[in-house]
């Protein structure tokens, strides 16, 4: 009862077969190979590069609609 048999794994890809079609299935198949190579692609551009990633600092603006505020602690 716990393990499906061949025939258990045939009628399910029938079905999803008459479910989505097999043009669907081939643009699934073929989306998610591209995105696990660009996965791929981008992790060793990632790991080949040494330089230390660039700290974002805060830039002063002057808005009118901007209010600059001290926060102050309860005593």
């Amino acid at each position: 009862m716990g393990s499906l048999s061949i025939w258990h794994w045939l009628i399910v890809l029938v079905v999803v077969v008459l479910i989505f079609g097999t043009k669907k299935l081939k643009n699934v198949g073929t989306d998610l190979g591209s995105a696990v190579k660009g996965f791929k692609d981008g992790m060793k551009d990632g790991a080949a590069s040494d330089a230390p990633p660039q700290q974002v600092t805060a830039s002063k603006t002057s808005d009118a609609n901007t209010v600059d505020v001290d926060a102050k602690t309860k005593s």
